[in-house]
């Protein structure tokens, strides 16, 4: 097994070497991930593809290695101006002295990634990372081994063990993992082993960024145009086959329209996928034991009378056609557990006012999406939800934005990145300040006589 412990050591010692790390030595580690990426892009997807079963190089592209390219160009054009130390304005009882944050790295950064994205969430954090300029071990996931053993060794013949290395394990490492004492540990994945991460994480003290899962409803309200609602619901569900952390898990439908929807769907998807099993372009479920949930999940949601629409899978190949239930109970696990495959629920409500109670009476979700035209219903959800994030008319794509942080709350997760925010996550920003010569402190020091009053007297006044 990897001596993850040493491993640690090495970069914990380097870390504590150089702590001031130049922004050329930041750029040039971005580089290396860079062309990392565009050597090997095809590698990589075949990797991915391997141990999906179906996944396409394409959609291996579009949502891990574009996201990619374009995180690490972010970063490479803004490290400069990030890590320069942020002049802030100093209160009148403190002046003449000035003030600073200055932004250094932590040390050394844990990543733990999961499966369903195996290059974009792992490489996107690790960069990061090293823009801020720390050192960075990698855990990536058992369940993509193929691809986690070419990142280990691209990665092994572009960096120093002691600047950015990749450890492979399964549960009992990452056990391990989680339990050094980084000087920030990042988790993505579900919420229940997010839970363990952070409970190992807490015996050393170390901060912990948690990106996990959870139930991220999309709101159709009444002024939506369904066919449009349908098929950008349809894409943000069924990319990845569902297995997105991000995916619609549920829709609240304005009672009476069900069968439109329906409808609406069917054509969504017949345009997005004219075919499931057999389709390059439909992903499988990643696992037997994966496919087995999902379907036991339609089949305890239809021995309690829930009616499911969905054509015929490909048991084989692990290639789950699109389904629509209607008609789920409150406590079935599809309304409980994150879905994380390609079943959407649908949940008809008499007003917005009812979506928001149904909302607002579960864990905060990672994601919200809301579809229609009538802006004052959009800025009351909007305003009397709290979620991780949001997109309006379209799902999934606040992710996608660079200026925007990304994360969750509560059992969604702890902590955003990407962009500015990513890089803050892994800089320590230390408060400075410097006295002048001139200071006036002493105004202040003991004995507290009548000159200490006059003192008080008068920063009360420019309180």
């Amino acid at each position: 097994m990897t001596d993850v412990h040493a491993l640690f050591d090495l970069q914990h010692h380097a870390s504590r070497e150089t702590v001031d790390v130049p922004i050329a030595t930041r750029r040039d580690r971005l580089q290396r991930v860079r062309t990392l990426i565009d050597v090997n892009a095809d590698a990589l997807a075949d990797a991915v593809q391997a141990d999906f079963g179906v996944r396409s190089p394409m959609l291996t592209e579009v949502a891990d290695l574009f996201v990619l390219r374009n995180l690490i160009a972010q970063l490479s054009r803004n490290v400069a101006r990030w890590s320069r130390p942020q002049r802030v304005s100093t209160p009148i009882y403190l002046q003449p002295a000035r003030a600073c944050i200055q932004r250094q790295p932590l040390g050394v950064v844990g990543v733990i990634a999961p499966w369903n994205y195996p290059l974009q969430l792992s490489l996107g954090p690790a960069a990061t990372a090293l823009a801020a300029g720390n050192r960075v071990m990698l855990k990536p996931s058992e369940l993509t081994p193929r691809t986690s053993a070419l990142l280990a060794d691209l990665v092994a013949a572009s960096f120093a063990p002691d600047e950015f290395t990749v450890v492979q394990g399964d549960g009992a490492l990452a056990a391990q993992f989680s339990a050094l004492p980084f000087d920030h540990l990042f988790f993505t994945g579900s919420t229940a082993v997010g839970r363990k991460v952070a409970q190992a994480a807490a015996a050393n003290l170390t901060p912990t960024t948690l990106e996990l899962g959870g139930k991220s409803p999309c709101i159709v309200d009444v002024s939506a145009d369904l066919d449009t609602a349908a098929l950008r619901i349809a894409h943000g569900k069924l990319l990845n086959a569902g297995q997105t952390c991000i995916a619609p898990d549920y829709v609240l439908l304005p009672r009476g329209r069900e069968t439109d929807f329906a409808d609406a769907w069917r054509r969504a998807v017949a345009r997005l996928f004219p075919q499931i099993v057999g389709s390059a372009d439909y992903a499988s479920v990643l696992t037997a034991a994966h496919y087995a949930r999902l379907n036991a999940l339609l089949d305890e949601a239809r021995g309690e009378g829930a009616r499911i629409e969905q054509a015929a899978s490909g048991d084989a190949t692990r290639q789950m056609a699109p389904a629509l239930v209607f008609g789920a109970q409150a406590g079935q696990r599809l309304l409980r557990e994150e879905i994380f495959g390609p079943i959407l629920p649908v949940l008809p409500c008499d007003s917005t006012d009812e979506a928001v109670r149904y909302i607002n009476a579960r864990p905060r979700p990672l994601a919200l999406y809301w579809f229609g035209t009538d802006t004052a219903a959009r800025d009351r959800v909007l305003a009397q939800t709290v979620s991780g994030g949001v997109t309006v008319n379209d799902t999934l794509l606040h992710v996608a934005h660079d200026n925007l942080p990304f994360g969750g709350i509560g059992e969604s997760g702890m902590g955003s990145y990407h962009g500015e925010a990513g890089f803050l996550r892994f800089t320590q920003q230390k408060s400075v300040l410097v006295q002048s010569r001139w200071s006036g402190g002493a105004m202040l020091y003991p004995p507290y006589g009548p000159r200490f009053r006059r003192m008080m007297g008068l920063l009360r006044k420019l309180a």
